[in-house]
């Protein structure tokens, strides 16, 4: 038998999947609410920015000479990225933002981050989508090992973002200054990853112990997975990041280290929450 008020962390959440649910489903409701187009929507912005980078930065730039089916490079990275920010950042945001809610009623905090990181699945959604049309438009044919590759990287980014969330997001209740910081992270993410450029520029300036580094950002990986599953079966005139499979695991196991401790982080914070809310 559970206690009344006895919270078990993130097994709780899971066991309010219900509770869950229709959090993340008003929040999606309210996003298109008033919106003529609705979903919709969700769809226009991946295909404008495919037009945007095929063109400003494909053309003009020069850079479909240089890589390969560049703005499905470009688009691709940019949909793993994207995925983190909004999940990360609202995240963050998530139990300052619910703050009334919070004080009210008891329910498992921990939702409130984990309900954010799956939000910004939902919304992320339409533009894999997009990504994966655009791709079998170029001749690109599904396997076990790209999607494998893909759903990989998806699940490294959903863990690490609902594990940044709970630390930041128990930090920002009491300290609102780590919102800022995870701004400036949000705005380093896309270049700390081979989003906008290829991994073999960075592997040519930086000496091999950085470059070690920079294969253990999760997000770096969760990118070149991307990659694997989406652009490297086009056929490009490229190298896969070199070990990406076990960098990949490298970067599922600190994603899920990143969870453990903001679990802790957040279940020591707790009991603060009503008071500085």
């Amino acid at each position: 038998m559970t206690t009344p008020g006895a919270n078990r962390g993130l097994l709780e959440v899971f066991r309010q999947r219900h509770l869950l649910s229709l959090i993340v489903r008003k929040e999606v409701q309210i996003r298109y609410r008033g919106s003529i187009f609705g979903w919709l929507w969700s769809y226009v912005k991946p295909l404008v920015q495919f037009v945007v980078f095929f063109v400003a930065i494909g053309v003009f730039l020069g850079l479909n000479d240089r890589v390969d089916f560049f703005p499905i490079y470009l688009l691709s990275g940019i949909t793993v990225v994207t995925f983190f920010n909004e999940a990360f950042s609202n995240g963050t945001r998530s139990l300052v933002d619910n703050a009334a809610l919070i004080k009210k009623i008891y329910l498992p905090r921990e939702m409130f981050p984990v309900a954010s990181m799956l939000i910004a699945a939902v919304n992320t959604v339409p533009q894999i989508i997009v990504v994966i049309a655009i791709s079998l438009f170029f001749g690109w044919t599904p396997s076990f090992v790209s999607l494998g590759a893909i759903l990989l990287a998806l699940v490294i980014i959903a863990v690490l973002a609902s594990g940044l969330g709970l630390f930041f997001g128990s930090i920002n209740v009491t300290f609102r200054d780590a919102q800022s910081f995870v701004e400036i992270i949000v705005m380093v993410a896309i270049w700390a990853s081979p989003v906008m450029y290829e991994w073999t520029q960075v592997a040519r300036v930086v000496p091999d112990w950085l470059f070690v580094l920079y294969r253990l950002n999760p997000i770096t990986a969760a990118v070149e997975l991307f990659h694997y599953g989406v652009w490297y079966p086009l056929g490009p005139d490229a190298a896969p990041l070199p070990d990406v499979w076990m960098y990949g695991l490298i970067a599922l196991v600190t994603s899920f280290i990143a969870l453990v401790i903001g679990q802790l982080v957040f279940r020591r914070l707790e009991g603060r929450f009503a008071q500085d809310l």
